[in-house]
């Protein structure tokens, strides 16, 4: 199938679809560009035809020898969604990918989660941070970074959702956040803890967030970035003397496992994270060693024979 139409003007209309018609986010969009581009690229060099199925297939068995199974499944969902909004719309009369067989060797990797111990203790960091600051500025962002890492503990929310957390979506008269997750479905996570509540209160008190569009920001008043909360997590870690690298979704790795070994059930724990299917929270099942620990103690049939040296 050899198509004239431009496949330049098709990626921008068809990114223009996502945006004003599917709503997507401006990471996602990002991203679909990024691979996009990189599918023009290489069928550009190896002058091939773009729409035709032997193309993508050699396209597929090339990023195979170049990324890892992860990433080559978002590179061709990015690029599949790209020719089903193509066939959806008329624009080629058949779809490739109907005709293709893909199939991708994914390894099973667990969620990484930070022990209770370590969680306390960077989080009793931030706290020594803010009674040793000296100055109304520095008192300021030893406030901003204690809230940061007890609302990552405390709602499981993703770094971006935190980061572009809006200040009109916290309900200060019941403390409920309204998180807007991955396309832009909206969830509400309540925050029940009474020291976390309080440090709320002093924060709006003392930053007065109502005043920025953004509920965390900088020194510029701008919205706070994702990679400054890393470094900040990093820096807190390390001066916590934990050896463990720890992110910013280890916090949200950690929230959902400790639920679940408080026999929180797992529906709930699905709806806290703002996961569509439950199938994505079940990871979370495999990670659970201390609930297993006390499962093998107390309810397996070996513990009544009394047989032993």
């Amino acid at each position: 199938m050899e198509m004239t139409i431009n496949y330049t003007s098709l990626t921008e209309q068809y990114l223009s679809f996502c945006i004003n018609r599917k709503n997507l986010d401006q990471k996602t969009i990002k991203s679909y560009r990024i691979d996009l581009q990189q599918y023009e690229d290489y069928y550009q060099l190896n002058e091939l035809q773009w729409a035709e199925k032997c193309s993508i297939e050699q396209y597929i068995d090339h990023m195979h020898k170049r990324y890892k199974p992860k990433s080559v499944k978002r590179k061709i969902a990015s690029l599949k969604a790209f020719f089903h909004y193509l066939e959806i719309e008329d624009i080629i009369g058949l779809n490739p990918f109907h005709k293709i067989q893909i199939k991708y060797k994914e390894p099973f990797i667990l969620p990484k989660t930070i022990p209770i111990g370590n969680i306390e203790a960077i989080i009793n960091y931030a706290y020594e941070q803010y009674k040793k600051a000296t100055t109304a500025y520095s008192r300021k962002v030893a406030l901003r970074n204690i809230l940061i890492l007890e609302l990552l503990f405390a709602t499981g929310m993703r770094i971006s959702e935190l980061c572009s957390l809006k200040a009109d979506r916290l309900d200060c008269n019941d403390y409920i956040i309204k998180i807007y997750g991955k396309g832009s479905k909206e969830r509400l996570i309540q925050i029940c803890n009474a020291n976390v509540r309080r440090l709320i209160d002093k924060y709006i008190l003392t930053i007065k967030p109502e005043e920025n569009e953004y509920f965390f920001i900088n020194r510029l008043h701008h919205r706070l970035s994702e990679q400054s909360v890393r470094y900040m997590i990093d820096d807190y870690a390390k001066n916590a003397k934990i050896s463990q690298h720890i992110s910013p979704h280890m916090f949200r790795h950690s929230f959902a496992t400790l639920l679940l070994e408080e026999d929180v059930d797992i529906r709930y724990i699905q709806q806290m994270l703002g996961h569509s299917s439950i199938t994505t929270t079940q990871i979370y099942t495999h990670t659970s060693i201390g609930k297993q620990k006390a499962i093998l103690t107390t309810k397996h049939p070996r513990n009544k024979f009394e047989i032993g040296l």
